[in-house]
């Protein structure tokens, strides 16, 4: 039992390590971002952290961002991947920073809240 929890241990850090940095181009992609059915955040340092409920089902992926594909943006390991479809990219809207992700408006959490 000890050695599946040292080797679950070993693998969570392994692929923590495997994020690249963003771009200085797409860092208004950081931060956490919200809606009623989706929670998104983006570190700096290329983590992504994501979950959704949509109709009672849920739906989480976490791990590396691998790479930006337009405003589009890929996250997993090797060949296990998600593409995040960005069909509206981070931008201000009325004193709020704003960004659509696979068709849902997001709102990005101010820092300290």
């Amino acid at each position: 039992m000890r050695k599946w929890l040292w080797g679950f241990v070993a693998c969570c850090l392994l692929l923590a390590g495997c994020a690249k940095p963003l771009p200085p181009d797409r860092l208004a992609y950081a931060g956490q971002w919200r809606s009623s059915t989706m929670s998104l955040l983006i570190t700096e340092s290329g983590n992504v952290n994501y979950k959704r409920v949509d109709g009672g089902v849920s739906k989480s992926v976490n791990g590396p961002l691998q790479a930006f594909e337009g405003d589009n943006f890929v996250v997993g390991i090797g060949p296990v991947k998600t593409t995040f479809v960005v069909s509206m990219p981070p931008h201000e809207d009325g004193g709020a920073w704003k960004m659509t992700v696979d068709g849902v408006e997001l709102t990005k959490v101010p820092p300290g809240e």
